[in-house]
């Protein structure tokens, strides 16, 4: 089986980071992975976005016409990628960030509000780690334990004092999620 995951936003809401900590929480599951960076004009401010994708077999190609599943933390990268996600899969938007309607009815398409939810965690940087739970927690590609422990080892030590807020986040991320779920409001 194999899941192919983008995420997206702009440079510094840690689109590409996301997409590190899922590539790196898939190979400490001995899982085959690629991650693939793209960043638009600037890095800061401009666009970002990363292809990650998760087998169990070796992966053929890390490019993704239509991913499985779609991380948007704003508004651009949803208007780019709602029409590319694959029927069937999951769309994750920013609400925060999006105010418009979602218009896809042949897709999962789950508003979280990822800025909100981030300061509940502690930290507003942590908005890209409320989205990934979420993520973690719809598509089951991951236990979010996986990323837990990843998390763990891979954050940068000038980013250590956030290693709780990105636990939270992370973990506030799929409870928002499982709670939607479970009580049949998401759209």
């Amino acid at each position: 089986m194999e899941t192919s995951i983008v995420i997206a936003g702009f440079g510094g809401q840690g689109a590409l980071f996301a997409g590190q900590l899922l590539a790196y929480a898939a190979m400490q599951q001995d899982k085959e992975v690629t991650w693939l960076p793209s960043y638009g004009p600037e890095m800061r401010g401009g666009t970002a976005h990363c292809t990650v994708v998760i087998g169990d077999e070796p992966i053929a190609s890390p490019l993704v016409r239509q991913p499985d599943c779609v991380v948007a933390l704003n508004l651009p990268s949803a208007d780019k990628y709602e029409p590319r996600v694959k029927p069937g899969g999951l769309f994750l938007v920013n609400s925060s960030l999006v105010t418009r309607p979602l218009t896809r009815q042949d897709v999962t398409a789950t508003l979280i509000p990822a800025n909100e939810l981030a300061e509940k965690a502690g930290d507003l940087r942590v908005a890209n780690l409320v989205m990934l739970g979420a993520l973690i927690a719809l598509s089951g590609v991951l236990p979010l334990g996986a990323v837990d422990a990843a998390l763990e080892s891979w954050l940068p030590e000038r980013h250590r004092a956030l290693l709780e807020p990105n636990r939270r986040a992370l973990h506030e991320g799929a409870l928002y999620v499982l709670t939607l779920v479970n009580s049949h409001e998401h759209t």
